[in-house]
């Protein structure tokens, strides 16, 4: 399976700032040389010197995630934030075979549903869409956020085939078994397995992670151990966690422990706060391998979500 990120923020879009824009600017006109521009090949050199926060950016879209599988017409998605816009204008720009569309709902925050009324395919009538949640009334609560005086365009003028299914057990979707678990999150939140040919993916966003989760019982164990990659609301520091106890989110040191008490060989830090710029997004990344080098915590691959990250398992 091959996961692309479309968007990779909590909370609320968070465009990157003209300041932000100066502030890298100045910082990589600081560190240039004479030297550095004299060839096309040392001015490559040098922008791939630059740490990443300063060449590039880690996004601002809210979360979106999809699946794609092997000469299929099908993908799997979890969550319609806004980055399921940028997807819906790279299927069509790319004129992507794809045309059957699985979407998973985490839950209905507004930050996990706004980027659906944008989604260019869902118009296309030749398109199927089949939505999944383990909440009832899908239909209903997806179409309340295109009424007027809201959006101008409702529900049902989204052309596509679109079938609303109540997720009480597993499903099977694209050749993969897709399984459920309730995470703790004000109003509920889920988190979604997928496993295909015994590799394992975990979608766990807006995840405030409790004692609970760490318990080795029978339902905990089926779900996240040994997982091959685990994408887990890593919003807060431990300060700021500490101070939004309630608020629905985790801190990043919490979920490095989370990954090594359940085997997981590759996590991928998601969620993050809006008002965090790249480098101190960045900075928190270092500081998660820190944890795991100074808690001699062994087998676990570390990853920044960012826009267009691709990672195939």
């Amino acid at each position: 399976m091959n996961i692309h990120f479309w968007g990779v923020r909590g909370s609320i879009p968070t465009p990157t700032t003209p300041s932000r824009i100066k502030s890298k600017i100045s910082a990589i006109i600081q560190q240039i040389t004479p030297e550095d521009l004299e060839t096309p090949e040392n001015r490559e050199s040098f922008l791939a010197s630059l740490p990443p926060w300063l060449f590039g950016t880690v996004g601002g879209n809210s979360p979106c995630i999809s699946l794609s599988f092997d000469n299929s017409e099908e993908c799997i998605i979890f969550d319609c934030g806004s980055g399921l816009r940028e997807m819906g204008m790279s299927h069509i720009i790319s004129k992507s075979k794809i045309n059957h569309y699985h979407i998973f709902l985490s839950h209905f925050h507004w930050d996990h549903l706004q980027g659906l009324p944008f989604f260019g395919p869902g118009y296309n009538p030749a398109n199927k869409i089949d939505f999944y949640s383990p909440v009832g009334g899908l239909e209903q609560i997806l179409s309340g956020q295109m009424t007027a005086p809201y959006f101008p365009i409702t529900f049902e003028g989204m052309a596509s085939k679109k079938t609303f299914h109540y997720m009480e057990n597993e499903f099977d979707v694209c050749g993969c078994k897709i399984t459920k678990k309730k995470m703790n999150h004000p109003g509920g939140s889920y988190a979604y397995c997928v496993n295909q040919n015994g590799k394992r993916f975990i979608y766990s966003t807006d995840t405030e992670l409790t004692q609970n989760d760490f318990i080795k019982n029978d339902e905990n164990t089926s779900f996240f151990k040994d997982a091959d990659l685990l994408v887990i609301d890593c919003q807060y520091t431990l300060g700021e966690a500490i101070e939004k106890y309630n608020w629905g989110h985790s801190a990043f040191s919490l979920a490095v422990d989370f990954a090594a008490n359940w085997n997981i060989k590759h996590m991928v830090m998601f969620h993050h706060d809006p008002t965090y710029d790249d480098h101190k997004l960045y900075g928190i990344l270092q500081s998660a391998r820190w944890y795991l080098e100074r808690m001699n915590i062994k087998g676990i691959e570390l990853t920044l979500a960012t826009e267009g990250l691709e990672i195939s398992i």
